[in-house]
């Protein structure tokens, strides 16, 4: 049975990434880099992997732990992924990395 505390834990969560989800939209709409994209969907997987890892904690779904994990280790990927795909700044500019 979930606490009190996780249940506000819970929805404070959700709160914060449906209010980023609002955010993204509205930002997207009027055009955004593919950086800020990338960053507001890695937002969106960290509030969504919180959420998960707080729901796990109640106990009745054994296996949403593991879904939080592999979730967090796919946004590392992606994030380097996307990286590598689009390069970084100083390389567009032609600037020596020190």
């Amino acid at each position: 049975m979930m606490t009190i505390l996780t249940q506000i834990a819970a929805l404070t969560v959700l709160l914060a990434t449906l209010l980023a989800v609002v955010g993204v939209i509205r930002h997207h709409a009027r055009g955004s880099e593919p950086a800020e994209l990338m960053l507001a969907a890695q937002l969106l997987g960290t509030g969504g992997v919180a959420l998960l890892m707080l729901l796990a904690a109640d106990g009745r779904v054994a296996g949403l732990l593991d879904v939080a994990l592999v979730l967090a280790l796919l946004a590392v990927v992606a994030t380097v992924a996307f990286t590598r795909v689009t390069g970084t700044p100083s390389d567009a500019q032609g600037e020596d990395s020190r």
